[in-house]
């Protein structure tokens, strides 16, 4: 009988010989694996992981109006979900209000449509938050949409140190493989410093910032590149704090990371653990932290919406499944499970409880929660983690070579790097080399339709009215005060934070703030090379 394939290897190049044994295996338990909730906490960050409380499980949902989100997150936290993670539709994620005419035809669409501070009080109405944790998904305009978050707090006299939560804030995985940026680079990574000094002395629960290996991985990226891609922005980031001043072991131990768990569940576990060794060794050998929670690297991660189909969506549960397993094994803190839905739509709340009750399993009934990294001391998981680590290694020495993350990405290399990978992955599709269930191999003629989660068109002409509303409403004179207060801000060097907060107080709205930043900073504009 013949072999299912000539050779086999894993998505980072690694082959794969039959078995892992000692005699092909390397590692050093002391030095590589050690025990978990120590350095360099390949194990994990806790010494008793779930078996002191599971991963904070999160459903990603936002759509329409903040009232129809409001209802989504009532429901999964009636449902058993331990934490809000918020969308938000593409105007407010690229700084526009809902009557801007680039706006048209994408308000609420994938996402929750935000301008002002009266949508962020309807979108958690009568959802305390000094109990709930809320994850954010936004980067350009994330220091206006906390400010939002916390003047939300501030009316429910929440106080700011009582605040948990994370907002994405990566701008620098935006320019490499998402594209919702606004401002060039600098002043870009001006206002994540600014988030940093702020919430290091008035949030001090808040997750700064989340630096996102998952979109790179949406885009088409090996396990080994989503490591190296995404710790290189996390350097980027921590070297742009310290030359403002700020001390490494003040902001470090609020950092946290997003990553993707794909289909490949032993390189996934291996990823999981390769990322949290090196994070702990750059942030001691290169930067010199010294509280350990510095060096711990704590991330969320979401399954791989990459790997939905359109065609037979219910089989996306079971890759869903393996990928939640994946996460686990490898020690995630939070996790989003996709729905089986969302390759057609955003998700019903049939589909988005299917999802939720993935995780719920895995947790409950599974066992694999009982035992902390159950899979150390494997040939095979040991062996991949270290591969892994060398191939990240070797693409952060080159990107150190050619200046840092930022100069890498002006010379398109994590672009065209991630685009060769995406392309050596759809050739194997289409030579079968790869098999998609229910795409290039075991098809089926489909008649029965799911339900499809529809945004109403009208939704838009609301928002728009309410908008130009809260314009009409406000103390005019107020808000452009606190604008041109922000405006002389961004010119100089003061934290713009405060002055932010102020804007959103006086209810002048998301499109406004960033449009006078705008006026100071300009827009970024992707260079193209032929």
């Amino acid at each position: 009988m013949s072999e299912r394939r000539d050779k086999f290897q894993t998505s980072s190049g690694i082959e794969l010989p039959n078995d892992f044994n000692p005699n092909n295996s390397q590692t050093d338990f002391d030095a590589d694996i050690g025990a978990p909730g120590e350095f360099p906490f390949t194990r994990g960050v806790r010494k008793n992981m779930y078996r002191g409380r599971f991963w904070t499980m999160r459903q990603y949902a936002g759509f329409a109006t903040a009232e129809e989100s409001n209802a989504r997150y009532k429901y999964l936290l009636s449902q058993g979900t331990t934490g809000l993670s918020v969308a938000f539709d593409l105007p407010t994620q690229i700084g526009l209000d809902s009557d801007d005419e680039l706006a048209a035809g994408e308000v609420g669409k994938v996402g929750v449509a935000i301008d002002s501070l009266e949508d962020m009080q309807r979108l958690f109405d009568e959802i305390p938050l000094d109990t709930v944790s809320t994850s954010m998904t936004i980067n350009a305009t994330a220091s206006t949409l906390l400010c939002l978050y916390l003047a939300v707090a501030r009316k429910q006299n929440v106080d700011f140190s009582k605040v948990n939560g994370t907002i994405q804030n990566d701008i620098l995985k935006e320019y490499i493989a998402r594209g919702t940026y606004i401002f060039p680079p600098q002043p870009s990574m001006r206002l994540i410093t600014d988030i940093f000094a702020f919430c290091a002395a008035e949030v001090p629960n808040w997750n700064t910032i989340s630096i996102s290996g998952y979109h790179i991985r949406e885009a088409g990226s090996t396990a080994a590149q989503e490591i190296a891609f995404t710790l290189a922005d996390g350097i980027a980031y921590v070297d742009a704090a310290i030359s403002v001043g700020l001390k490494v072991d003040d902001f470090a131990p609020r950092l946290s990371f997003f990553f993707n768990s794909h289909n490949n569940l032993l390189e996934e576990v291996a990823k999981f653990r390769a990322a949290r060794r090196l994070w702990a060794r750059i942030m001691r050998e290169r930067f010199a932290a010294k509280n350990p929670k510095s060096l711990m690297l704590r991330f969320h991660t979401q399954t791989a919406g990459s790997t939905l189909t359109a065609q037979q969506p219910e089989v996306n549960v079971v890759r869903t499944t393996v990928q939640a397993l994946a996460a686990v094994l490898g020690g995630t803190q939070s996790l989003h499970t996709n729905s089986m839905d969302e390759a057609l739509s955003l998700p019903t709340e049939t589909a988005a409880r299917i999802a939720l009750r993935t995780q719920q399993v895995i947790a409950h009934e599974s066992g694999v929660a009982d035992i902390v990294d159950a899979l150390a001391g494997s040939y095979a998981i040991e062996e991949l983690t270290n591969q892994l680590e060398e191939k990240a290694v070797a693409y952060i020495e080159k990107i150190d070579q050619m200046g840092g993350m930022l100069k890498a990405i002006e010379n398109g290399y994590p672009q065209r790097e991630i685009q060769e990978a995406a392309y050596e992955y759809q050739r194997a599709v289409e030579k079968q080399t790869e098999i998609v269930v229910g795409v290039n191999k075991f098809q089926i003629e489909e008649n029965e339709t799911i339900p499809i989660q529809r945004v109403d068109a009208q939704i838009e002409h609301q928002q728009i009215e309410r908008v130009r509303a809260v314009r009409e409403r406000r103390d005019a004179e107020k808000a452009e005060s606190a604008l041109s207060k922000l405006e002389e801000a961004a010119r100089g060097t003061e934290n713009l934070l405060p002055r932010i907060l102020d804007c959103v107080e006086n209810y002048v709205t998301v499109g406004e703030i960033s449009h006078r930043l705008r006026k100071v900073w300009g827009e970024y504009r992707e260079a193209v090379t032929v």
